[in-house]
């Protein structure tokens, strides 16, 4: 069973390293072949997160602050899944994106859109024992990022998961459905054709409080035929 729960997953949903329309992977995908070391005992059993304390409104990003941010609130919950589609319980679930405007909390971003003091762009939770997360967020904004003439990133969320222990972290970025700038998009093109709309979230109407925000639902499979490309 540990071996089951350790065991690298197969590359053939996920982006190559080397993706020549994504630019910045033609100066640092690898040139040799990834040479692979077994996972030691150090490596997936500690340090553990199983007791890391999560803060009550870690995952509503809109209460982090004095105010409310600006934009569009929406929910976002999914499950988090194994091949089976039984429920991996216990995950922290971590997001950071921009805030309505496009624009990141982050020094290094220099895009030429408003900040938000009330928003910081960064949530965590725990899935419970069924595998289910839920996040309170503002739907992000497009951006301009350089990659090529006249390129704009599609409104994205992006996701990490911790298992049990530390080197046990698996990223992914989600994108809302139909967006008509995915076409355009070489990080999400450089995933394998088919299974790039497992980066897309669904529109949930059932979740959807009335007058007060809309939702999306987003499961994330870790592995097997269904997995979530993840990145590299």
């Amino acid at each position: 069973m540990e071996k089951e729960i350790y065991r690298r997953a197969p590359a053939d949903a996920h982006p190559p390293n080397l993706s020549p329309e994504y630019k910045s992977t033609v100066g640092r995908a690898p040139r040799q072949p990834a040479i692979v070391l077994p996972h030691t005992l150090s490596e997936i059993t500690g340090p553990l997160l199983e007791s890391e304390r999560l803060d009550a409104l870690e995952n509503d990003l809109t209460r982090q602050r004095s105010g409310e941010p600006l934009g569009e609130r929406i929910i976002v919950h999914g499950r988090v899944l194994d091949q089976d589609g039984k429920a991996v319980p216990k995950a922290i679930v971590e997001i950071w994106q921009c805030n309505a405007a496009g624009r990141y909390h982050h020094p290094g971003d220099q895009h030429d859109a408003p900040l938000d003091p009330n928003f910081y762009g960064g949530g965590r939770v725990r899935a419970d024992e069924d595998g289910r997360y839920q996040f309170i967020t503002i739907k992000p904004g497009a951006y301009p990022w350089k990659n090529h003439h006249n390129a704009w990133r599609p409104a994205h969320i992006h996701f990490s998961l911790f298992g049990p222990a530390f080197a046990t972290r698996l990223i992914t970025q989600m994108y809302f459905p139909n967006d008509p700038l995915l076409g355009y998009d070489p990080i999400y093109n450089s995933v394998p054709e088919g299974a790039r709309k497992r980066l897309q979230a669904s529109f949930d109407m059932d979740s959807t409080r009335p007058e007060w925000a809309l939702a999306y639902k987003f499961d994330i499979v870790l592995r097997g035929r269904n997995a979530t490309p993840m990145e590299g």
